[in-house]
């Protein structure tokens, strides 16, 4: 018997809570009298998120950063944290000053305080991050024909990276140290997507790989997604020819990547290049948004459909 992915079991949540309507966001939202009050949950597991080679302290910092991401794709401002830690019973001192000093460093560059948690004893490392804020959020659907579609940096190298970490690898020195240094301590674009909000009809975080950022994006918005430009990071397509690994599953469907996907009306285009100079934001124009629906990649002189297969839980 087949067992349940991901979809199903939120399907199930929502309709035993009573809640068939939701449509998921990257942030939910609460009203606290008449605050608005932004919410973010995200888990790190050791065995399926921290490969060999990666140090307790980056994925301590990378599981924040995975929440942080989150609000930067929406322009939304991070402020407060709880952090949860499944600890196995013969944790060294060490390591725990090791998990503490990642989540120390995480909240200090996005100025998150840290409000407290809980512990709990298990077979293996489990971080567990809510992060709460406040601001607007930019949803998933909203995009409109003539928008143009933009990534705020290039993908490839984490899932490179990656790669590298999980098995032997043909790469250069300088390669291997940028790529495996993308997986393990990435960085995201909370000021850039602060900036930028106003301008975006469209926004969707691409950790689970820019695949499923643009289909998702395409679905909600009951829009077709043309992609002109494959927005290879540098090094990535020989990295890929080198090891026999299809560019695309790289590019498209690795994952990994803390950037975010947006659509902007033309009309805006010029202020989110120039913020994006201002931040120092590598973004990338890479399609425009059309009548119809899925997502769609111009090669030669035909356009082929791009599947969602980035990453999915309990496949």
């Amino acid at each position: 018997m087949r067992g349940l992915d991901e979809p199903e079991i939120i399907r199930i949540f929502q309709e035993t809570l009573g809640n068939s309507e939701f449509v998921p966001e990257d942030i939910e939202s609460f009203r606290a009298r008449r605050e608005k009050v932004l919410v973010k949950a995200d888990t790190m597991v050791q065995s399926t998120d921290i490969p060999p080679g990666m140090t307790l302290k980056d994925a301590a910092r990378k599981s924040v950063v995975a929440c942080v991401s989150d609000f930067a794709a929406k322009g939304a401002t991070p402020r407060y944290g709880l952090i949860s830690l499944n600890l196995p019973k013969k944790v060294s001192r060490l390591q725990v000053r090791q998990i503490a000093l990642g989540i120390k460093q995480a909240a200090s560059e996005f100025g998150i305080k840290i409000l407290g948690g809980d512990t709990n004893e298990g077979m293996e490392f489990v971080f567990h991050v809510c992060i709460f804020g406040t601001g607007g959020i930019v949803q998933r659907r909203g995009a409109r024909p003539g928008d143009l579609i933009f990534i705020s940096g290039p993908f490839g190298c984490a899932a490179a990276g990656l790669e590298m970490l999980q098995r032997e690898r043909n790469a250069s020195h300088k390669f291997r140290r940028r790529a495996t240094r993308a997986f393990a301590r990435p960085s995201t674009r909370l000021n850039f997507g602060i900036r930028i909000r106003r301008y975006l009809t469209s926004s969707m975080d691409s950790s689970d790989g820019l695949s499923t950022t643009l289909n998702e994006m395409a679905e909600q918005s009951e829009c077709k997604f043309m992609i002109n430009t494959i927005p290879a990071d540098s090094g990535v397509a020989e990295f890929a020819r080198l090891n026999g690994i299809n560019l695309d599953r790289l590019v498209f469907h690795g994952g990994e990547e803390y950037e975010f996907a947006f659509t902007v009306p033309k009309k805006h285009s010029s202020a989110v290049k120039r913020n994006a100079h201002l931040t120092g934001t590598p973004v990338l124009e890479i399609g425009y948004v059309e009548m119809g629906n899925g997502v769609f990649v111009e090669r030669s002189d035909k356009s082929v459909r791009l599947p969602d297969m980035g990453w999915r839980h309990l496949i």
